[in-house]
């Protein structure tokens, strides 16, 4: 049975133990839920392979889609993956924030291949939700990869949760962890740009629009 716990309108100072116990859990190959700007996430440390296929069989998801990453920041980001003109563009410009890069894995990579359904790409985004980058952070600061996987809460082919609250109704018994801080800030998905050729493709066109994105790649 997992924790609930409830931390809606406080600073980071105000949370510190209950982050603690949120890295402990990802360090000890647990799962947690988490908020980001537009939909609460499950995550679990992508370099320990118990948790992620215990991560696959949680939300009943087909081992051929694999799971984004997020990760701290862009150092972080470099260690696994390649980055383009383009998405060196669109990392420096847009990161902390909501896109979303699908790019090619280093080789070799500290994430196992069942990560990325043995595919040689990756999505990869840096969040600017306060909360999970304080968690991404600490993570580095501790000398293990600052990145954790990021699916949406819900079971696979359902809507993603929105709220601490809708998280525990579907998933409080299974997880080991949720951070409720009530709704997410932009009721917007993320934007999704696979730059793993000399020229992008936008893949879901989400808060950041389509124009802002071709705009500052023609630049």
């Amino acid at each position: 049975m997992g924790f609930l716990v409830k931390i809606k309108n406080k600073e980071i100072n105000e949370i510190e133990v209950f982050l603690d116990i949120a890295i402990d859990h990802i360090l000890e190959g647990n799962i947690i839920s988490f908020p980001t700007e537009s939909e609460y996430k499950l995550g679990c440390d992508p370099t320990n392979l118990n948790a992620v296929e215990r991560l696959y069989r949680l939300k009943f998801r087909d081992r051929s889609k694999g799971f984004p990453l997020l990760v701290s920041d862009f150092e972080e980001a470099k260690k696994i993956a390649e980055f383009n003109a383009g998405a060196l563009k669109l990392a420096s410009h847009f990161w902390p924030g909501q896109l979303i890069l699908k790019l090619r894995k280093k080789q070799p990579n500290i994430i196992p291949n069942e990560v990325s359904a043995s595919e040689e790409t990756i999505k990869l985004n840096v969040p600017e939700n306060k909360i999970i980058s304080e968690i991404l952070k600490t993570l580095k600061e501790k000398g293990t990869f600052g990145g954790i996987i990021g699916t949406s809460a819900n079971y696979s082919g359902e809507d993603p949760a929105t709220s601490g609250q809708e998280v525990s109704n579907t998933f409080l018994g299974p997880i080991d962890l949720i951070l409720d801080a009530g709704e997410s800030e932009s009721k917007e998905a993320s934007t999704i740009v696979d730059c793993t050729k000399d020229q992008i493709e936008i893949m879901k066109e989400g808060k950041i629009r389509k124009e802002e994105i071709l705009n500052l790649i023609s630049d």
